[in-house]
């Protein structure tokens, strides 16, 4: 069985991938392939996010007590993320290399330390604190999988 670190640090990585490779098709002006890896990532994203709004938070802030802690931080930073994730998708339908490339470093950076603040305490603080940690895991997988 995984752990909800384990599963949601994997699932950090998988996004990265998908990112990266959609980051270098507008680098090679690839269009078609910068398209479809974006949408996978948009995809990708908007589940991860999503599964952590509506399972994993709640469960942590039922668990804890904690509303006002590193749950409402991290959905103020979910927010921007998906305000970048926007701009991006702006500048790749123009087909703005440069706005996009500048963009995505700006995403990068800010997925980069939200997932660090997550992998290194929020994700061990839920495992530690959910009961049933483990089916909350299996719950996350699930509706990454949908």
């Amino acid at each position: 069985m995984t752990s909800i670190p384990q599963y949601m640090t994997e699932k950090h990585r998988e996004c990265d991938d998908i990112f990266t490779e959609a980051e270098s098709a507008v680098a090679a002006e690839n269009w078609p392939l910068a398209q479809q890896q974006w949408q996978a990532f948009a995809n990708e994203l908007a589940l991860h996010l999503e599964a952590e709004e509506s399972i994993l938070f709640p469960q942590f802030e039922q668990a804890t007590g904690m509303t006002s802690g590193p749950t409402y931080v991290m959905r103020s930073e979910h927010e921007q993320m998906r305000a970048l994730v926007a701009d991006l998708e702006k500048a790749l339908a123009e087909q703005d290399k440069g706005e996009f490339l500048g963009l995505s470093e700006t995403l990068m950076v800010l997925m980069q330390q939200h997932n660090m603040k997550e992998e290194m305490m929020l994700y061990p603080m839920t495992q530690q604190n959910i009961p049933d940690a483990d089916k909350v895991a299996e719950q996350l997988q699930s509706h990454c999988q949908s």
